[in-house]
């Protein structure tokens, strides 16, 4: 298959890009990235009905196929569109579940470049009809994990045009809620949920 050719001609950093472009994230000694924890915490949730959340596939433009045999189809040109909303939607207890994942190896704050436009006023709309809508955020060299409502992302976002770039690690601290790593499942973010919008107790 002939290369994918990529908007800007840059590689997104998503699902289909490289592995070797990859950065391994030491977590629990296994080198699992932020996504690939979350792809099995979301099958371990799923295979015990829990919830029904899956991570939202890139849509990929395809713009030339040949058909070398019937019985095969061979892409000869495709490129990646632009992520519309964000990364992980789905459905637990009754209600919408919608957020994105992030990570820094900053130490100090979270750099909101991490983030686009269209994926703030998404998170924005699914508030204003009621869903659940987040972000997890895992500094990655100092293997802390955290779960942010959307609620408080958007006010730092909209601060940008006073000069503000980042979220400092203490306000994430503080707003936020600290994800403990595990096994099954390895990043349990729906207890954390469950706490916030549930007000279940352990």
């Amino acid at each position: 298959m002939a290369p994918i050719q990529y908007p800007n001609g840059k590689k997104p950093s998503s699902a289909l890009s490289s592995p070797a472009s990859k950065n391994k994230v030491s977590y629990g000694n296994r080198g699992m990235t932020l996504e690939e924890d979350l792809n099995k915490s979301n099958e371990f949730y799923l295979e015990r009905g829990i919830a029904v959340i899956h991570k939202k596939p890139t849509p990929v433009q395809i713009v030339n196929v040949e058909y070398p045999k019937r019985s095969a189809a061979v892409i000869k040109e495709a490129y990646f569109k632009l992520a519309s909303t964000t990364d992980y939607n789905g459905i637990y207890r009754g209600k919408y579940i919608d957020f994105e994942a992030k990570e820094t190896k900053n130490k100090t704050s979270f750099p909101l470049r991490n983030f686009h436009e269209h994926q703030i006023r998404h998170m924005e709309a699914i508030l204003a009809h009621g869903g659940i809508a987040f972000i997890i955020l895992r500094f990655s060299t100092l293997n802390e994990i955290y779960l942010l409502d959307a609620g408080h992302l958007i006010p730092y976002w909209n601060d940008q045009t006073n000069g503000r770039k980042s979220i400092p690690k203490k306000e994430i601290e503080s707003l936020g809620h600290p994800i403990s790593s595990g096994f099954l499942p390895r990043i349990d973010y729906l207890k954390i949920i469950d706490k916030m919008y549930f007000h279940d107790e352990d």
